[in-house]
Formats: C-alpha cells, sequence, structure tokens
C-alpha cells in the first residue's frame, strides 16, 4: 500500500500593492458597473461645468451671472441622482437559479455610494487640472 505524504505549502506572503493591484484585477461585476456608470455620468457633467467655468473665465455674460456654486452644486446632484438610476437599472440581485432579475433599493444604494467619490474627484479634475490647462 502506498502512502501519500502531503506538505502545506504555505504561499509567500504578498505586499499591500500586490493585493490592492488583485483586488482591483478581480472586481466584482455590480461594483465594476456602478463605479463606470457614475463615472459615465460624471464626466458629461463635469464637461458641461468645465465649459461654463471657462465661458465665465473668459468674460462670457451669460443670464444669470455667475453661478458656478450653484452649477457645482447641481452637478454633484445630477451625478448621485443618475449615479443611483442606472446602478438600479443595470445591477440586478443574483438570480440564482431562476430567470427573473430582481432589483431593490440596495442596487440604488450602491450606486449613489459609489457616486459620491466621483463625483467630487470629477469635479476636481475640471477645475484644479484641465481649467488651467485650457485657459
Amino acid at each position: 500500500m502506498t502512502r501519500v505524504v502531503t506538505r502545506l505549502v504555505t504561499p509567500r506572503p504578498r505586499s499591500w500593492w500586490e493585493i490592492r493591484w488583485r483586488q482591483f484585477r478581480n472586481a466584482p461585476r455590480p461594483i465594476v458597473r456602478a463605479v463606470a456608470s457614475s463615472a459615465i455620468v460624471a464626466t458629461l457633467l463635469g464637461a458641461a461645468y468645465l465649459a461654463y467655468d471657462i465661458a465665465l473665465t473668459r468674460g462670457a455674460t451669460l443670464p444669470g451671472g455667475d453661478l458656478r456654486f450653484a452649477a457645482a452644486a447641481l452637478d454633484i446632484l445630477l451625478v448621485l441622482v443618475f449615479g443611483s438610476l442606472i446602478t438600479w437599472l443595470i445591477v440586478p440581485l443574483p438570480r440564482g437559479a431562476g430567470t427573473r432579475s430582481v432589483r431593490t433599493p440596495w442596487s440604488a444604494a450602491l450606486g449613489f455610494f459609489a457616486a459620491i467619490p466621483i463625483a467630487y474627484l470629477v469635479l476636481v479634475i475640471a477645475a484644479q487640472i484641465l481649467k488651467p490647462l485650457l485657459t
């Protein structure tokens, strides 16, 4: 009778960067969809805000005057609303064995919490990085 000897091999310790890189490469699909939908909405609205900001900087007289703060607040609000809505539409709960897709408020909450940092990040990139390059 042959005896099988098994050895426990401990994996080599990974660095912090290797762990985060692996997590980034293997992100769950609902998270990727939530971030992507919010990023697309934020990019489109950020481009509109950037165009408005540059027009005011160059001296254009627009109806209502200088409403940059209101435009930024509206931008963030719309990113939160549309990021949540689009995520709710494209991220159903897991189906299991059935064929019916179920959407709950949790999908919208996932989109909302993904949209918060993305909305801010896009506005910072537009106002602090792109605007000085374009003016």
